[in-house]
């Protein structure tokens, strides 16, 4: 029995579908999910399992023109990710073409990955768009850059998905497996809780507010009757964020709370009892820990 094990990573444009197609592959939640761009941070990688093969994602941050010291570390991790990857797929959209960004990502790929490393082509999102736009855009895109091959998907229904993942399995190098063959994650479990837990802040919290704070978990008991106790620090930049979050007579934070424990509990296949706090750090965006915390590294941050 050949075995074979790498690492995949999947850039492309915020918002592209990267981590709907992870948690696709992987068949569990391992990368949060909102429809706000730049909510992957850290690499999260999900493993996956096509025949004798195991894929080990790596699901860079979205690649974006960097303006700040988050976003700079968020940019050069992406890029890492990639190039120490075994394989690279790229992901657009269907419905929204060859954007200046993906353009910028192709030019990327062109000048500056090793010649031979495989990079496919994943068109995501195809049931809005009709065959021909499809064709039109699969031969634009392969003009651009010599894709090893192209498919056709939707990360969220499933179509295409089966297909690709057989076919990253077999480009992958032979070798023994990286992780036991039932590990879906290689985050710790403290790191894949305080994810979930930001994605409830993002989805119920608009604007710019997600991007100014960070999740961490301070502790974490299993208890002797079979459940966990969580308790979890919400930092937020500034004193008016901290009301933000709270709400109205703390409605907010109980409802996103609520939200999070199920989640967790529900991953974790027990009950478990979160206990979430919101304090201010004016600097935590200028903080080495918090991005080591987040798997960045901080010195990436500096222009």
């Amino acid at each position: 029995m050949t075995t074979r094990a790498g690492f995949v990573a999947l850039i492309g444009e915020p918002n592209a579908g990267k981590s709907t197609l992870l948690n696709r592959m992987v068949g569990a939640k391992v990368s949060i999910v909102t429809h706000k761009v730049q909510t992957t941070r850290a690499r999260i990688r999900g493993i996956a399992m096509a025949g004798e093969a195991q894929i080990v994602f790596v699901d860079t941050p979205g690649i974006f023109r960097p303006r700040r010291r988050l976003d700079r570390s968020m940019v050069k991790a992406a890029w890492g990710g990639a190039s120490d990857a075994d394989v690279i797929v790229l992901l657009i959209e269907a419905h929204r073409g060859l954007t200046e960004g993906a353009k910028a990502i192709i030019e990327r790929l062109r000048d500056e990955m090793p010649k031979g490393k495989p990079v496919a082509l994943a068109i995501n999102k195809i049931d809005r768009v009709k065959a021909e736009t499809l064709l039109a855009l699969a031969e634009e895109a392969n003009t651009a850059f010599p894709f090893a091959k192209t498919f056709m998907i939707s990360a969220e229904r499933g179509y295409g998905v089966e297909d690709l993942k057989d076919w990253l399995g077999a480009n992958l190098p032979e070798g023994p497996w990286y992780y036991p063959e039932d590990q879906i994650a290689d985050l710790p479990m403290r790191m894949i809780a305080a994810e979930m837990t930001r994605e409830k802040l993002t989805l119920r919290l608009h604007e710019e507010l997600p991007y100014q704070l960070t999740v961490e978990t301070e502790k974490w008991e299993d208890k002797p009757d079979g459940t966990t106790r969580i308790d979890q620090v919400v930092y937020v930049a500034r004193d008016g964020h901290k009301g933000i979050v709270l709400g109205n007579r703390g409605e907010t934070i109980k409802a996103i709370g609520q939200a999070a424990r199920a989640e967790i509990s529900e991953f974790l296949g027990r009950t478990v009892h979160l206990f979430l706090q919101v304090k201010v750090r004016p600097n935590w965006l200028e903080e080495a820990e918090r991005y080591s915390e987040m798997g960045l590294d901080f010195k990436d941050g500096d222009a």
